[in-house]
């Protein structure tokens, strides 16, 4: 019949005001979630990295068990292997042909450059004495015993990324010797980007600090400000 006015049941569609109000609505509430998913992601990545970091602090307690309470440092003491590679025989996880491409327990989730394998570096660092503000880098391991206080001296700390670090992939890449901290250069603070002196401990990694793992074998995330040279000392 002409000119019948349709029941709502008889409707069919939605009128376009309708639709931009659902668009509207979708819009708001993806505005509202995404900040949070992002801030879940960034956790999620944070939770993984100090997992990594506490199970390589346990390869590097057993190591420790094995070789008389000795840990590697700067040029993983002069054996010619890198600290990550004496780790290795301890960690459940095992390179193939000598490629870290196929261990994840060297890899920070949050590291830009997802080539990158060693996302560490060591304590390499030693100090004459206490006002020593320089220091040199350490070519021999040491003996657990002499860190005087161990919960706060820095083991591992998260890798600066940038144009100055080196990309391993390898073992035997170019750089493998360059993952211990042992200069001033080296620390967050840093504006430094030479390849031997520049920065070498993340400034702004996880939430504008970096994570750290402690000769205790805890991991503790620290502001970029709170690395400073004191957390690098064996003796107090």
């Amino acid at each position: 019949m002409k000119g019948r006015i349709l029941t709502m049941h008889e409707r069919r569609g939605f009128t376009l005001i309708e639709l931009l109000v659902v668009i509207a609505i979708i819009a708001l509430l993806m505005g509202i979630l995404m900040p949070a998913l992002q801030r879940a992601r960034k956790q999620a990545k944070g939770v993984m990295c100090k997992s990594n970091l506490r199970q390589v602090g346990l390869g590097a307690n057993l190591y420790a068990e094995q070789y008389d309470r000795f840990v590697p440092r700067g040029l993983a003491g002069g054996t010619g292997r890198a600290w990550f590679q004496l780790f290795m025989p301890f960690l459940a996880q095992k390179p193939i042909n000598n490629d870290y491409r196929t261990v994840d327990i060297y890899r920070c989730p949050s590291y830009p450059d997802k080539e990158q394998t060693v996302c560490y570096v060591v304590n390499g660092w030693d100090f004459k004495n206490r006002d020593d503000m320089q220091g040199t880098e350490i070519l021999k391991s040491s003996k657990l015993s002499e860190c005087t206080r161990r919960s706060s001296t820095i083991y591992l700390a998260d890798n600066e990324d940038g144009p100055w670090r080196h990309i391993i992939k390898k073992a035997n890449d170019d750089g493998n010797n360059r993952c211990d901290v042992w200069n001033p250069g080296h620390l967050p603070d840093s504006n430094s980007q030479d390849v031997t002196r520049g920065r070498r401990v993340a400034r702004a990694r996880h939430r504008k600090g970096s994570h750290c793992l402690f000769l205790d074998w805890h991991v503790e995330r620290m502001a970029a400000e709170e690395v400073t040279i004191d957390l690098w000392r064996f003796k107090k």
